[in-house]
This record gives structure tokens, C-alpha cells and sequence, in this order.
């Protein structure tokens, strides 16, 4: 059975990684001022950054609609015997919902969601790949990767709450209080949605290291596959002093860089980082 894996642009995974392994990726919307881009598409995250600087207004995004998944879903059923595709959360937006109604029209097209987003989303994709290139059925692909799913573990710290609070999601008194302290506060998706976790101040380098090292505290607990460190725009200083404190923590197989889309950088803004893996 030939299978096709397509996911939401919000997965971030890299060019090389969608190209080796023939990933459809469906953009959602990004909106800044009177323009409507395609995410990753005809923008990129750096260039959106410019668009809100020059607006003095944050950008928003919107879902991929209905029809827009009947014509990718229809295309790869044209030399494929089924499709998995992977959405953004379902109570992040409405991109679930859209898959499903576009799947029930068509009929072989199994819609996962993660409950997650970024590169939480980029490991079930990788997994469905594997699972996929293996011969394993479509429906299996989805219920194993269902469970799967509750073993991730996304969390990412960020350096202004200033694109938070201006999308509403703190306030603006908690988005000054944390710039007056320099706070970096921990976000952590927990079923399916964003929670706050752990605050940390002082050097947005300082407070990194010891994030990396309280998400790998207990080594035993974690499955030392893969991981991914996802940023929306931080130097190379920053990333390699990441990936160093991580090798010393856990012996990874595989550590994956990537940069977060526009989805991702629209409402976390510039700064943001995080280290993405499964637990045990």
C-alpha cells in the first residue's frame, strides 16, 4: 500500500527533512496590515518580523480551509492508495475540524491530531514516515501514533511576552511585570493546549541552560531518539550552547535543528527556543 504523509506547515520541519521523505506540507494563513501570506510559502518568519515592525501591529494567522485540504488530499490520492496528515492542536485552531470534513468528503485520508504544534507535530510526522516507508496500514499509522503522541514532551522559554500580550494570550500588566524583571517564562503544551510553567530570569543564555538542564533532569525518563531544538530566532552562540548542554545531559541519537515558521514566530515573536522530545 502506497501511503502519502502530509502535515500543517505549523510541523517546522526542515526543507531536507520534507524533501527526504516526500512530505506534503499545507500552509496556513498569515495576515500582517492588509497582506495574507501562505506560511513558509511566500513568507518566512524573519520577513514577517519586518512586516510588524513596519506595521507596528502584530500579524495573526488563520487555518487551512476546507477546500484547500480536499485539493492537496485529492492530489496525493491520485498515486496513492490512502493519506496521513498531521494538524496543528485542535483547540489551537481550526485546522482539525477542516482535515476531518475535508477527509470525510474523500474517503482514505486519516487526519491526526497532536495536540501539539511546532516540532511536537515534527516527530509524529517523522514517525508516520518511518511507519509508512514499512508497509504499515494507514489506520494503524494513526492509532499508534494517537498514543504516541501523549509521550511528547514540547515545552519552549521565551524572550518577550510582548507577542503573547498582544495576541492575547497574558496580560499586558504580566507581559510588563516579566520585562521589569527579565523574566523568560517556560511554555509547555499539555493536552493540547499552552500552559505556563516554570519562570526564569536574568541573560535569555543564563536562563536557557537552565531550562535544557530542568527538561532533562531525569535522563532515565527520556527516549534518546531524537530531539529537536526549535527557535524562531536566536543566534548560532545560542543554539550551539543549547545543543552542548543537551549532549551532556543525554546521549541523543539524533539531535535535530529547526526553525520555527511563521504560525509558530507570529505569536511568540523573535527569541523564542525550545527543546522537543519524547519521554519514555
Amino acid at each position: 500500500m502506497k501511503i502519502k504523509i502530509t502535515a500543517d506547515s505549523t510541523c517546522d520541519l526542515t526543507r531536507e527533512l520534507i524533501e527526504r521523505h516526500d512530505i506534503t506540507i499545507t500552509p496556513l494563513h498569515v495576515t500582517c496590515g492588509e497582506e495574507t501570506f501562505l506560511d513558509g510559502v511566500d513568507i518566512t518568519p524573519d520577513g514577517l518580523y519586518e512586516k510588524i515592525k513596519a506595521a507596528g501591529k502584530l500579524g495573526a494567522t488563520a487555518a487551512v480551509n476546507v477546500q484547500e485540504y480536499i485539493d492537496v488530499f485529492s492530489r496525493a490520492l491520485k498515486d496513492h492508495d490512502a493519506v496521513v496528515h498531521f494538524t496543528i492542536s485542535a483547540s489551537m485552531s481550526a485546522c482539525y475540524q477542516n482535515a476531518c470534513l475535508a477527509a470525510e468528503e474523500l474517503g482514505n485520508v486519516y487526519v491526526v491530531d497532536s495536540k501539539n504544534l511546532s516540532t511536537g507535530i515534527g516527530h509524529l510526522v517523522l514517525d508516520a514516515c518511518e511507519m509508512a516507508e514499512q508497509g504499515v496500514d494507514p489506520a494503524e499509522i494513526k492509532r499508534v501514533l494517537d498514543a504516541r503522541r501523549e509521550k511528547l514532551d514540547v515545552s519552549f522559554v521565551v524572550d518577550t511576552l510582548e507577542y503573547l500580550r498582544k495576541g492575547g494570550r497574558c496580560t499586558a500588566l504580566a507581559a510588563m511585570g516579566a520585562n521589569l524583571l527579565k523574566l523568560h517564562p517556560c511554555i509547555f503544551v499539555k493536552d493540547g493546549a499552552m500552559g505556563v510553567g516554570k519562570k526564569y530570569r536574568g541573560k535569555l543564555s543564563e536562563c536557557l541552560a537552565a531550562y535544557v538542564k530542568d527538561r532533562l533532569a531525569d535522563p532515565d525518563t527520556v527516549d534518546p531518539r531524537r530531539i529537536f531544538i526549535t527557535d524562531s530566532g536566536v543566534s548560532e552562540d545560542i543554539r550551539a550552547a543549547v545543543e552542548e548542554e543537551v549532549r551532556a545531559l543525554v546521549p541523543f541519537e539524533e539531535i535535530i535543528h529547526t526553525r520555527a515558521g511563521c504560525t509558530v514566530s507570529c505569536h511568540c515573536g523573535p527569541g523564542t527556543l525550545g527543546i522537543l522530545f519524547y519521554r519514555k
